[in-house]
């Protein structure tokens, strides 16, 4: 406030205030300073503030030199004068100062608020009309230390606070210089301010000629590579003890405190509620940084190094999603949403389990005007920070639906399979000690979508539908709800056949045109099957897996539908074969099949058959056929060429009885005529 005398007695009581200017980004807003009657352009005050950052003291020494004009206009009776001012500046500021030539001003704190401190200076001389006078105010704005996000910081590795300038209603001309020691990376955060420029040993940042310092505000901030003061910690995850590097700025313990525990606490509770291994086996460094990352997200992490960088001012919220990265951070899924999204669904639920209060981004509907399909989200930086603060706030609240649908144990199953590189379609009841089919890396969102649904047996489509794709990827979750139907239908149609493995290839390359012409040649296989099983029972043959193994293992079918074919061909052989068996064979037939085997030549062929050699098969059935057919001729001509070689014999027979009773009765008559006796008998029976 200021005040004006009059030389003949007390006069009128006039008041002029600097207009306060909170600093930026919301964190301090402008404090109001009632109006008072009459208070300008009687009294004007133009000034030129520079702020001068001293990292060691931890404060930024500001000098304000004021230019104070009476322009109020003395009448015959009276004659106007100011002898004080009110000056507005920044809270929490100490150690004022004033100073004038030919003057012994006074200042003192008249009120002091969290928005702003309320300062009288006393000129020490009275300022009468239109004379000015000139006065040097000099105040500490420290760096009290506590919150992270306090808005004042003055460090050797960072430097932030706001910036006001100074002047009194509607009077231009304020200036406003901001000098930081040289070798730190200077940031306006809000508010306009030019350059930064060399000057000597310091960098300047500056504003002239400023219209109107009540409407005039700016935050800004400074950093430079620190030293780090690196603790060394260990945390349990399941069974792996997980090393931890913590390295707060030298000058910021409390970082590494905060930080430090989280990180401890967090990791074992994170791990548990993945339900997968922790997957890193090198130390996890955990540093310290002034991160300007958009929608909160005060962290980077690089996995190839295994380093988090998170900033100084990050909330536990922050702190819990960048450690979940030590599990999803692109090598376990590829595409930023769902790595951003499930570290965000996992910092909240983990956040619950330690009891930690925390504040997850929200969906409002101010961010939902910045909405994008979630495969539109670009790499950091690329994107405005509307649409950066919409995508981690949409990411979170598909993870959550997802996560509600397809619970802890489900996700469990997806992230285990997505660690241990498996494609989404297995072989159904594969033997026991098959090895998982691979899949070509980790899952993006199409994979994604695949083991979501192949693991938990619920449906992710509407979700992918209303968060996810572009417009033009519309069509892909068409054609794969065809294609998946049609898979459905054929793995149903196999029974306990495994469909090749290019059919599973396909569906998890989304090749979707592919996959549906795969799927049609092996129903085509299917449809044989009820005929082979037919045929084989007609046969009285086993069939050989030889069909099941193409088609299983076949990278094309064709040889499956071939095989089908020639079994086919070869049990009708067989079945043919067979028909020619004589039922009841007379004594002839059975003469013809004397020197044959033919039913040992068909049980020779079905066992030909059933080992999957249908030439050879064939061959043997071919055998037995043409003896069963030739066995009547072949006993016809046996039976003559028999009844042949009986009279033959009997012919023989005769002819060597003839010639003995020849013999006989040459004896005969020779013993007759030498005069024995003999008795006529037949040596004949």
């Amino acid at each position: 406030m200021t005040s004006a005398r009059s030389r003949l007695g007390a006069g009128s009581a006039l008041s002029v205030a600097f207009a306060l200017v909170a600093a930026v980004v919301g964190l301090l807003a402008p404090p109001a300073v009632p109006e008072v009657a009459a208070a300008s352009p009687d009294l004007t005050i133009v000034t030129a503030a520079t702020y001068d950052v001293r990292p060691s003291d931890h404060l930024v020494r500001v000098r304000v030199d004021a230019t104070a004009v009476n322009h109020k206009s003395d009448t015959t009776i009276r004659r106007y004068y100011y002898d004080s001012a009110t000056v507005a500046v920044l809270p929490g500021t100490r150690n004022f100062h004033v100073t004038a030539a030919g003057a012994k001003p006074h200042v003192s704190v008249s009120n002091a608020t969290r928005r702003y401190t309320l300062l009288r200076v006393a000129f020490g001389k009275r300022v009468y009309s239109h004379h000015s006078f000139r006065f040097h105010l000099t105040f500490d704005l420290p760096d009290r230390g506590g919150a992270a996000t306090r808005d004042v910081r003055i460090g050797q590795s960072l430097v932030s606070f706001p910036v006001w300038a100074f002047a009194t209603a509607s009077t231009p001309g304020s200036s406003v210089a901001v000098r930081f020691p040289s070798g730190y990376d200077i940031h306006v955060e809000q508010g306009d301010l030019s350059g930064p420029t060399r000057d000597g040993d310091s960098v300047v940042l500056r504003r002239s000629s400023i219209g109107n310092a009540a409407a005039f505000f700016a935050y800004v901030s400074a950093d430079r590579p620190g030293s780090y003061r690196e603790t060394a910690l260990t945390t349990k995850v399941g069974d792996a003890t997980v090393p931890l590097a913590i390295r707060p700025w030298t000058d910021d313990p409390a970082w590494g405190k905060r930080v430090g525990r989280l990180f401890v606490r967090g990791l074992p509770v994170l791990g548990d509620l993945a339900g997968v291994p922790y997957p890193r086996t090198d130390q996890l460094v955990v540093q310290e940084s002034v991160t300007r990352s958009s929608g909160g997200y005060a962290g980077l992490f690089d996995p190839s190094s295994g380093r988090i960088e998170v900033a100084y001012y990050a909330s536990p919220f922050v702190v819990l999603h960048e450690a979940a990265h030590a599990w999803f951070n692109g090598a376990l899924l590829v595409d930023r949403w769902a790595d951003e999204g499930f570290a965000s669904y996992y910092a909240e639920l983990a956040a619950d389990r330690l009891k930690v209060d925390v504040s997850p981004p929200r969906l409002t509907p101010n961010l939902e005007k910045a909405r994008i399909p979630l495969n539109a989200w670009q790499e950091l930086g690329r994107d405005p920070a509307e649409t950066e603060s919409y995508a981690y706030a949409a990411s979170l609240e598909l993870a959550r639906a997802i996560g509600e649908r397809a619970g802890t144990d489900g996700l469990a199953r997806v992230w285990a399979a997505a660690a241990a590189g498996e494609a989404a379609d297995q072989p159904v009841a594969a033997p026991p000690g098959t090895a998982p089919e691979s899949a070509a890396g980790p899952p993006d969102w199409r994979s994604l979508l695949d083991l979501l649904e192949t693991r938990t047996d619920e449906s992710y489509d509407d979700l992918w539908r209303k968060w996810v794709v572009r417009p033009e990827e519309i069509g892909l979750l068409d054609d794969r709800a065809t294609a998946r139907a049609e898979y459905a239908t054929t793995v149903t149609a196999a029974r306990d056949w495994q469909l090749p493995a290019v059919i599973r290839q396909a569906l998890d390359a989304w090749q979707f045109d592919q996959a549906v012409a795969l799927l049609g040649q092996a129903r085509e296989v299917l449809d044989r099957r009820p005929e082979l099983e037919q045929e084989a029972a007609i046969a009285g043959v086993t069939l050989p897996d030889a069909v099941e193994r193409d088609f299983e293992g076949a990278q094309s079918l064709r040889v499956a539908l071939d095989e089908a074919a020639a079994e086919l061909a070869a049990m009708k052989a067989i079945e043919a074969a067979a028909t020619t068996r004589p039922a009841n064979p007379d004594v002839v037939t059975q003469l013809g099949l004397l020197s044959a085997t033919p039913d040992a030549d068909m049980a020779n062929a079905r066992t030909l058959f059933a080992a999957g050699r249908l030439d050879d098969a064939v061959a043997q059935s071919e055998s037995a056929r043409a003896a069963w057919i030739s066995a009547p001729e072949l006993g016809r001509q046996l039976a003559i060429r028999m009844a042949v070689g009986m009279l033959v014999v009997l012919l023989v027979f005769g002819l060597i009885v003839r010639s003995a009773v020849r013999r006989r009765a040459r004896g005969r008559s020779a013993g007759s005529s030498s005069g024995a006796p003999s008795s006529a008998r037949s040596d004949l029976p």
